[in-house]
């Protein structure tokens, strides 16, 4: 494990210590492990650290779905009737894209830039020459991506662009950067250090291989989240623990996402499935693993029990509102305030309603960006709705909705996303807070809605095979972004 946290490696007959036990990545397997659908213990060719879990504690806080790793690239055998053998296989696996040949890997291109930093210096003072010296970024990167720090309220920020420039470090980069702006750090008495060690851990445990929900994504709602923490009617009446949890659950709200959807996991008995009884799987497991993350780098060891507790569930709450299933139930909620006139974000509770609804509209605010940046996330969402479509049909399960690239095209998804889900949620914000950016989000969604239509009209026109019913895509149709097709 190449960014130094690893568990140490142990015999599988020999006990796991308490110490281990109580770390994010520690495994400790029961006879009540058949409750994820894990592998027998011994099947594993390797112990890094993945499951702590008592069979008497149904939250199992520090599971993470990825962390059992195997040899084989099909997986495990089948140890219950019932099973799926998709249940074993790996998910970067299915999700990993040949990479060209070269001297260096994606994983050292990854590494964070402090850490090149330290890599380059210490080489240099022992006298041993820097092997990859084009990833180490030289002072010109660093210039642009400060200045692109300074207009980091701009709804036109391009996060592509930033994250080029960053060495593929947006995410660390922005929130820290956007904690100092804040002055959270001072105000919370949080060591730099541990913040930074944090960020790090957080933007690893997104997976790169996924197109679209990536540490990238995770960049972007940060990014979007601060343009909305910034509105009058919320930086007025915001207090510092709001802004606080704001930013950490727009960085953590998909944290070690699969790159599939929650009725795939469920259609395949997926142990995270089967530990959330089915119901908002993935929200769940990217909430348990914030909090994993947070005890872990001890960021908030110096504040009393009590108020790491609040942290903890107040962080849950935000990030389980990002479930799209439930997006009904928060419009029709967010309605209801608005026509009795009775928000009043004087109330603690007023304004962590407030704040999901910001990450609500921050996490599918794709469609209300410019269109040389939507376009963009719109391909990739559906580059990643598309491949767990070739998943499906490889392993002969029923195709999910918008994940047949038969039936489907960019331009039908995004114009029913846009449709049935954004426009609903950002009008209604608009009504909340009618300001220059509300106009401007809502500008864009009708540009670019006509642009994809736009394109629509081209393929037909042109004689492509796009079938015409599609054009017209119907109130089913589900979000960009959305863990739960």
């Amino acid at each position: 494990m190449e960014v130094c946290y690893q568990l140490p490696v142990l015999p599988l007959d020999r006990p796991v210590p308490k110490h281990v036990l109580s770390r994010r990545g520690a495994i400790s397997f029961s006879s009540s492990s058949s409750l994820f659908g894990g592998p027998d213990p011994r099947q594993l060719s390797q112990r890094r650290g993945a499951i702590s879990y008592d069979s008497s504690d149904q939250t199992a806080l520090y599971i993470r779905m990825l962390d059992v790793r195997v040899r084989s690239r099909v997986g495990f055998e089948q140890e219950r009737r019932g099973s799926h053998p998709y249940l074993y296989i790996d998910f970067r696996i299915l999700h990993s894209r040949p990479e060209s040949a070269g001297p260096v890997s994606a994983r050292k291109i990854r590494r964070l830039l402090s850490f090149q930093r330290y890599l380059h210096s210490s080489r240099f003072f022992r006298g041993i020459p820097c092997q990859n010296p084009l990833y180490i970024l030289d002072d010109d990167y660093n210039g642009q991506a400060k200045c692109m720090l300074e207009k980091v309220g701009s709804w036109n920020f391009d996060i592509f662009l930033f994250d080029r420039l960053t060495n593929g470090n947006s995410l660390v980069t922005l929130t820290f950067h956007l904690f100092k702006q804040y002055g959270l750090i001072e105000l919370f008495q949080l060591d730099m250090v541990k913040l930074r060690r944090f960020l790090v851990m957080v933007q690893e445990d997104y997976h790169s291989q996924n197109p679209y929900h990536n540490a990238v994504h995770a960049a972007d709602v940060t990014q979007a989240m601060h343009c909305y923490l910034k509105e009058p009617k919320l930086s007025k009446d915001l207090t510092s623990w709001d802004i606080l949890l704001g930013l950490l659950a727009a960085a953590t709200h998909d944290l070690d996402h699969p790159g599939v959807n929650q009725p795939f996991l469920i259609k395949t008995n997926h142990y995270l499935a089967a530990l959330y009884k089915n119901t908002s799987v993935l929200e769940n497991h990217h909430w348990r693993s914030a909090v994993g993350l947070l005890r872990e780098s001890g960021l908030f060891a110096h504040l009393p029990t009590e108020d790491r507790l609040k942290m903890e569930s107040q962080l849950g709450s935000l990030i389980l509102s990002t479930d799209i299933s439930r997006q009904n139930d928060y419009l029709s909620q967010f309605r209801t305030h608005l026509e009795k006139e009775d928000l009043c974000l004087e109330n603690a509770c007023h304004r962590h309603f407030i704040l999901q609804m910001a990450l609500k509209c921050a996490d599918i605010c794709n469609p209300c960006r410019p269109w040389e940046l939507s376009k963009q996330w719109s391909e990739k969402v559906t580059e990643e709705f598309f491949h767990q479509g070739e998943i499906e049909k490889k392993h002969k399960l029923d195709v999910s909705p918008l994940c047949d690239n038969q039936t489907n095209t960019i331009a039908n998804i995004q114009i029913g996303f846009m449709t049935y889900v954004v426009e609903p949620l950002f009008v209604e914000w608009a009504r909340f807070s009618d300001t220059r950016l509300s106009q401007t989000m809502l500008g864009y969604l009708g540009l670019n809605k006509a642009g994809w239509r736009g394109m629509l009209q081209e393929q037909a026109s042109s004689g492509d095979d796009t079938d015409p019913a599609l054009e017209e895509t119907d109130s089913e149709v589900l979000p960009q972004g959305s863990k739960t097709l």
